[in-house]
């Protein structure tokens, strides 16, 4: 998998990650999951036309010491589609950005 890793947190920093993350993200249903949600003008080619396949997300998941980011645009109805794909360059920034808005609203130091 494609992915984005911050590791090296201390207990602190991943609390206080796991907050941020709570209020800000909708919860995947698995314990330390979340989808960041991949807003409609940033949609590709590929994703344009299959409303109903949206919306479409990535996947951040909290681990005891790292957070992962993946970079895979999923579809929140559909797990076999062409709308599924590795992200575009604007996509991947749109992850990296939220991620450092994320640490340094939270002054995460890892």
């Amino acid at each position: 998998m494609r992915q984005y890793v911050i590791d090296e947190l201390s207990f602190l920093e991943r609390d206080n990650l796991d907050s941020y993350l709570k209020r800000t993200l909708k919860a995947a249903g698995i314990e330390g999951a979340f989808f960041l949600e991949l807003p409609p003008d940033l949609w590709s080619e590929k994703q344009q036309g299959h409303e109903k396949c949206g919306p479409f997300y990535f996947s951040v998941v909290l681990e005891k010491e790292l957070i992962r980011f993946e970079f895979l645009v999923r579809s929140s109805a559909n797990l076999h589609c062409s709308c599924i794909a590795w992200p575009t360059p604007a996509q991947r920034q749109f992850v990296i950005d939220f991620a450092d808005r994320m640490l340094e609203e939270e002054l995460i130091q890892a």
